[in-house]
C-alpha cells in the first residue's frame, strides 16, 4: 500500500470503495462531434479520420455550459475522441511506467472505466470495439489490453453515445423530452457525465468486493470476487482498522473465484453508549472502518485495494425505523443533484463534499436522492461526514416490456454498485407510479412493482425497500406519502393521531392528482410512515419569471415563519417517523429550494437548523405496544427490514 490511508485515497478516487494507488484520470478536453444524421458509423469515425473539430470538457454533458459546448437542442448521437500515452511492455516502459508483475505470466492489464454515460455507449480503442453498455446511470469497464498498439505510445479512445430524447422507455428521471424545461422537468444530460479513468492491474486481480455489516454481533461480512478463476491457490489478506486501531488482520486461502468471510471486529458490550459511539456508524458518529486488501501469489503481491465500511444495522420493527437497533427519526431533504452550469454532473469533486456539508448545516440527517443515481463520490462524503441516503432510480415514463427490461437491469446494477455504502438506508426503485400509470388496476404493472421490490430484497436483505413511493402502495417496508398541503393544521388533521393516520392511508391521496394511497387488496401492516415529499415553499415569482412550486411567500421573513410552522406541525404528528422536505436547492424553474441553484442560503441556516432539529413528538408507550401487538397478530412476526 501507499502512504495514503484507504480513506485518503477514497476522497480523491472516482470509485471510493475500491481504490488502487495507480490510476490515470481521463477527465478534461476530448474531441467532440454531434452526429444528427447518424453518419459516424458509416463514415468510419472510430479511426484516425474522425471529424472531431470541437472540444468538450469531460465529464460535463454537452447540453451544459461547463462542457464548453452548451447546446441544449436535440442531438441524439454524440461522439468523443481522445488519446493517451501507454507503451506496451517490452524492455523499458514509458507512459504509465511499471514493469511486468512478477509471478503473473500474462503481465499487466489495462482497464478503462466509465462512471456513467447516458444512455447507450459503444467504445473503441485504436479502432477496435471493446465495450458496449446500455444504462445512463451505471458504470462499466473494459480490459483494453488487447487493443493497445505496440508500434507507438499514443493510443486512441473513441466513444459513441446515443440518447434519444423522445424514447420514454429509457430510464431518464426528470430529464425532459421537450426542447425547453418546464414544470418539474429539467434539461437533458447526454453522453459522458461521470469520470473516466485508466487503471493498470495484474492479470488476476480483485474485480469486486462488498461489505455486509452486522452491528449487533460486531461482525463485518466480506465478499471478494476475482476477475477470473485462479490457476493456482492464492491468498487474500484483509487488514481492518478504525482510527489507527487494528480490528482485524487475517489471511484467507483462495482456490475459487469468490471468497466469502465474516470478520469479527470486536466483542465489546454494544449496549454501552460509549462503545456504540466508538464503533458504530450513524450520522451522529460516522465511524468508518478502513480496509486494506492484498491479493498474494506466494510472497508476490498481485493486487492491492483500499476500501472502507461502516458497522451499522437498519431494521424495521413495531412501526419504527431502527438504526443500530434504536428508533431513529429521519429528517430528510430532497436532493436532485442538479447544477445550472453542469446539469446532473457535479461541477467538481469539491462541490459534492460541499453539498453534504450544506445539508448537515441545515440540520437534516439525510437526503432522498431524487430521480438520479448519484455519483459514488457524493456517497463517499455522506459516508464520511454522516448523512443518511435513500437511493432512488431514474424512472422511465411508459410501461412496456422494453421499459421493464431496461429499468430492471439497470436498477439491479445500481443496487450492486452501492451495496456497501453505510449511508444508504432505503432503496426506492419507483417514484409516484412513474412508468406504471395504471398501477391500481393493471395486474401486469402490479407484478412489475412487486418484482422490483422482491428482486431488490433478494440482492440486499439488509435494507428496507419501497416498491413505489408517494402513493398507490403495494410492496413496501416503509410507507412514504407525498403531501404538499401548505397548511400545518391540515397535516395535524391527517397524521396527528393513529386514527387520523389510518383514515388518511385508507382514503384518497391529498395530492391534486387524487391518487389512492393504498392499492385495493393491500393492507397496511404497521410499517413506519413518513412524509417523503412535502413543503415546496418558494418566493412569489416576478412578472414573467419561469416558476414552479407548491406554496409561495413574499420574503425571507415570512418564508422562515411558514417553514417553522410547517415543520413544527410535522414534528407534532407522533405517528410519523420522519419527513423529506422539498427541496434542498432550486432546480431550473423549480424555485422551491432552501438554497438557490448556485447553493446560496435563502434563509439564516442557524435558524433553519434549529427548526429541523427540534424534538419530534412521540406516541404514548401504551399506543406503541398496541401497534406492535397488532403487527404481530397480522404478520405472525415483526416486520423486518
Amino acid at each position: 500500500m501507499t502512504d495514503q490511508s484507504p480513506l485518503e485515497r477514497a476522497a480523491v478516487h472516482p470509485r471510493p470503495q475500491r481504490t488502487r494507488a495507480r490510476w490515470t484520470n481521463l477527465s478534461g478536453p476530448w474531441g467532440f462531434a454531434h452526429d444528427d444524421a447518424d453518419a459516424g458509423l458509416r463514415e468510419g469515425w472510430v479511426g484516425d479520420a474522425a471529424p472531431f473539430t470541437r472540444t468538450i470538457t469531460v465529464p460535463f454533458p454537452p447540453e451544459s455550459p461547463a462542457s464548453g459546448i452548451g447546446d441544449p437542442a436535440f442531438h441524439p448521437i454524440v461522439w468523443y475522441r481522445r488519446t493517451f500515452d501507454y507503451t506496451v511492455p517490452s524492455g523499458r516502459r514509458r507512459g504509465l511506467r511499471r514493469p511486468k508483475i512478477a509471478g503473473d505470466d500474462q503481465g499487466e492489464r489495462l482497464l478503462l472505466h466509465f462512471g456513467a454515460v447516458d444512455y447507450r455507449a459503444r467504445v473503441w480503442v485504436n479502432g477496435q470495439l471493446f465495450a458496449e453498455h446500455e444504462g445512463g446511470q451505471t458504470p462499466f469497464s473494459a480490459d483494453i489490453t488487447g487493443a493497445l498498439r505496440a508500434d507507438r505510445a499514443e493510443q486512441i479512445i473513441v466513444v459513441r453515445a446515443e440518447d434519444d430524447p423522445h424514447d420514454l422507455t429509457q430510464p431518464r428521471g426528470k430529464q425532459y423530452w421537450e426542447p425547453e424545461s418546464r414544470g418539474i422537468w429539467h434539461s437533458r444530460t447526454t453522453g459522458i457525465w461521470q469520470p473516466v479513468w485508466l487503471e493498470p492491474v495484474s492479470a488476476t486481480h480483485i474485480a469486486d468486493l462488498r461489505w455486509t455489516p452486522d452491528a449487533e454481533r460486531g461482525v463485518l461480512g466480506l465478499r471478494v470476487a476475482l476477475n477470473k478463476w485462479p490457476n493456482r491457490p492464492l491468498r487474500l489478506r484483509a487488514r481492518l482498522s478504525l482510527d489507527g486501531m487494528v480490528l482485524a488482520d487475517d489471511t484467507y486461502l483462495l482456490t475459487e473465484r469468490e471468497c466469502v468471510r465474516e470478520l469479527q471486529l470486536v466483542s465489546a458490550n454494544f449496549s454501552a453508549a460509549a462503545t456504540r459511539q466508538k464503533y458504530f456508524w450513524s450520522p451522529d458518529y460516522p465511524n468508518l472502518i478502513e480496509a486494506e486488501l492484498t491479493l498474494l501469489d506466494g510472497d508476490t503481491v498481485l493486487d492491492e485495494v483500499g476500501s472502507y465500511a461502516g458497522l451499522r444495522s437498519v431494521t424495521i420493527a413495531g412501526g419504527q425505523f431502527l438504526l443500530n437497533g434504536r428508533p431513529y427519526y429521519q429528517r430528510l431533504v430532497l436532493q436532485q443533484g442538479y447544477w445550472p452550469e453542469s446539469h446532473l454532473a457535479a461541477p467538481s469533486a469539491e462541490a459534492l463534499r460541499r453539498e453534504v456539508e450544506l445539508v448537515k448545516e441545515l440540520g437534516f440527517n439525510g437526503v432522498r436522492i431524487h430521480q438520479k443515481v448519484e455519483d459514488p463520490r457524493f456517497l463517499f462524503w455522506c459516508d464520511r461526514l454522516g448523512l443518511l441516503v435513500w437511493g432512488e432510480m431514474a424512472n422511465a415514463f411508459v410501461f412496456s416490456p422494453l421499459a421493464v427490461e431496461r429499468l430492471t437491469r439497470e436498477w439491479l446494477d445500481v443496487v450492486r454498485r452501492d451495496y456497501s455504502h453505510p449511508c444508504i438506508v432505503t432503496w426506492m426503485p419507483i417514484n409516484e407510479s412513474w412508468g406504471v400509470p395504471a398501477l391500481p388496476h393493471d395486474a401486469a404493472q402490479q407484478h412489475y412493482v412487486h418484482a422490483l421490490y422482491h428482486l431488490t430484497r433478494a440482492l440486499d436483505s439488509t435494507r428496507p425497500t419501497i416498491g413505489n413511493d408517494g402513493w398507490e402502495h403495494l410492496s413496501n417496508d416503509i410507507w412514504g406519502v407525498h403531501d404538499y398541503t401548505p397548511h400545518g393544521a391540515i397535516l395535524r388533521e391527517r397524521y396527528g393521531t393513529p386514527e387520523a393516520l389510518a383514515r388518511t392511508l385508507n382514503g384518497t391521496d391529498p395530492m391534486p392528482q387524487s391518487h389512492i394511497v393504498t392499492v385495493a387488496g393491500v393492507e397496511y401492516a404497521g410499517q413506519p410512515v413518513l412524509l417523503t415529499e412535502c413543503g415546496g415553499i418558494a418566493y412569489a415569482p416576478a412578472a414573467g419569471e419561469r416558476w414552479y412550486g407548491y406554496d409561495i411567500v413574499p420574503d425571507a421573513e415570512q418564508y422562515l415563519a411558514r417553514y417553522a410552522e410547517y415543520v413544527g406541525a410535522i414534528l407534532d404528528c407522533a405517528p410519523l417517523k420522519g419527513f423529506c422536505y422539498t427541496q434542498l436547492t432550486d432546480t431550473a424553474q423549480e424555485t422551491n429550494g432552501l438554497l438557490t441553484a448556485d447553493r446560496q442560503h435563502k434563509l439564516d441556516p442557524t435558524k433553519v437548523r434549529a427548526i429541523n432539529t427540534a424534538p419530534a413528538k412521540a406516541l404514548p408507550a401504551e399506543v406503541v405496544l398496541t401497534i406492535q401487538r397488532r403487527v404481530q397478530e397480522r404478520t405472525g412476526e415483526r416486520v423486518q427490514g
